[in-house]
């Protein structure tokens, strides 16, 4: 298995490469040569095993011969042994033919440590026998950093570096960024928004003497492997529900476009999805361009669901890709086009993409309601991310059977819960001092000079 950059001018690389890349040279994205598919068999096949299991049935294919079986099932066992539930990522019904995919059950309660917690121990196997060290620096809405760090903090091979936008994550979120101990973690608090924190991120990898310099290596979303390890729990919620022989469709609350892009790969090797829906809060540029066809940021408005408040959606640049017939030259000129506020997808292409997604908005009313109407209906507690999700869903309910992707665990935006239905949930208990433990932060202006200089210093 060969991966291609999205602007077509970088190197082909192996998984290994890839994975330890990060952003390609060219400043695109890495994804696969070609897309292996699963038979109806294969997929049928899946039913009644361990998450674990169709985790290494649905990966292995993308990984080539980086990881012996035995290796990357030992890789798998170890990722997912933290989580609270034995499913790892069960399914709870809402209503008639609505269901909730709970993929909160990890170490830091959000979607992401099904990815972070796989690619800390993908980096690990992969650095302990080459022997190299590398320098991680991720950008965070939220839920990115944390798992980050979680799944990082303590390795003898890595120094992680996150940077989160100052003030516009919860209480929660920065805690859990701010307060592990471990001498190798580093939380930087930048002045500005996400898109900030991204555009700073994108910017230190294409500085070409920085990145070999601090041997950079990133694990935001742009990493192959994040989106990987997502592709798995389409699986398993479809298999539940009777897929292949059943078709289900899957709502996702998304921001930088990786979880639902996920979804399209599943579907792409195999899995009868019938609807892929884009789920946007406020910030709604995903859903504006599906509409319209054209892609402009706007500015970010805080919200009460802040890991989806981004308007620079680095993952689209891979759906973009495919519908431009994986054109490497005409994304480039788009993310060129982009960088002066906007582009215009041309007719063919959004027709491609309205063929493969649908979308939909929600107000921060209409969040607020939706927690409160879900609790009050179903006894579900539903952080903001998942409520998002939710609205959008029912715009969209069939006779398919439709699965929302339940993002966060509603303890970590407590505030907004319980303006919504007068309830605070509570952490659970392994988190139960959060609030007591001394945090460990630095605040950095949104200068990339002085955000590099500070790595160098660090790692030094």
């Amino acid at each position: 298995m060969r991966y291609i950059s999205t602007r077509g001018q970088a190197p082909e690389l192996s998984f290994e490469e890839a994975m330890l890349t990060g952003l390609a040279s060219d400043g695109g994205l890495y994804v696969p040569e070609s897309i292996p598919t699963l038979s109806p068999g294969e997929i049928s096949d899946l039913a009644g095993q361990s998450y674990e299991e169709v985790a290494f049935r649905v990966m292995k294919p993308f990984i080539g011969d980086t990881f012996t079986d035995a290796e990357f099932k030992d890789i798998i066992a170890k990722a997912y042994a933290t989580f609270g539930h034995e499913a790892r990522a069960p399914l709870v019904q809402l209503g008639p033919n609505h269901f909730l995919l709970e993929l909160f059950h990890g170490p830091t309660l959000a979607f992401k440590d099904f990815a972070m917690q796989l690619i800390g121990q993908l980096f690990q196997a992969a650095l302990s026998r080459s022997g190299k060290r590398v320098t991680i620096v991720g950008a965070t809405s939220g839920d990115t950093g944390s798992a980050a760090i979680e799944a990082f903090k303590g390795l003898a091979n890595v120094d992680v570096f996150i940077l989160f936008p100052d003030g516009r994550v919860s209480d929660v979120q920065r805690r859990q960024m701010t307060t592990p101990p471990e001498a190798n973690v580093h939380a930087l608090a930048v002045e500005g928004d996400f898109d900030d924190c991204q555009a700073a991120l994108k910017d230190m990898f294409a500085d070409i003497a920085f990145r070999d310099g601090v041997k950079l290596a990133a694990v935001n979303s742009i990493n192959w492997a994040r989106v990987l390890a997502q592709v798995v729990y389409y699986f398993t919620a479809a298999v539940s529900l009777g897929g292949p022989l059943r078709p289900v469709s899957f709502t996702v609350p998304t921001g930088n476009f990786g979880d639902i892009f996920a979804g399209y790969v599943a579907k792409r090797m195999g899995l009868p999805i019938e609807k892929l829906v884009i789920a946007t809060n406020q910030n709604d540029i995903l859903h504006r361009t599906m509409v319209t066809g054209a892609y402009t940021k706007e500015g970010v408005t805080p919200s009460i669901s802040p890991s989806m408040d981004i308007q620079v959606s680095s993952n689209f640049e891979r759906a973009l890709f495919d519908v431009y017939d994986r054109d490497g030259a005409a994304v480039a000129q788009l993310m060129d086009e982009l960088k002066a506020g906007s582009f215009t997808v041309s007719q063919g292409a959004i027709g491609r993409l309205r063929d493969l997604f649908a979308s939909g908005r929600a107000s921060e009313d209409d969040t607020r309601a939706t927690i409160r109407d879900v609790y009050a209906g179903s006894g579900e507690v539903l952080c903001p991310h998942s409520a998002v999700g939710v609205k959008v869903a029912t715009e969209n309910l069939g006779q398919t059977p439709m699965v929302t992707l339940a993002t966060a665990h509603p303890a970590k935006f407590p505030d907004a819960v319980f303006a919504a239905t007068g309830i605070r949930p509570a952490l659970p208990e392994r988190m139960g001092d959060l609030f007591e433990r001394d945090e460990r932060f630095t605040r950095v202006p949104n200068d990339l000079a002085a955000l590099k200089a500070l790595v160098k210093e660090r790692i030094s």
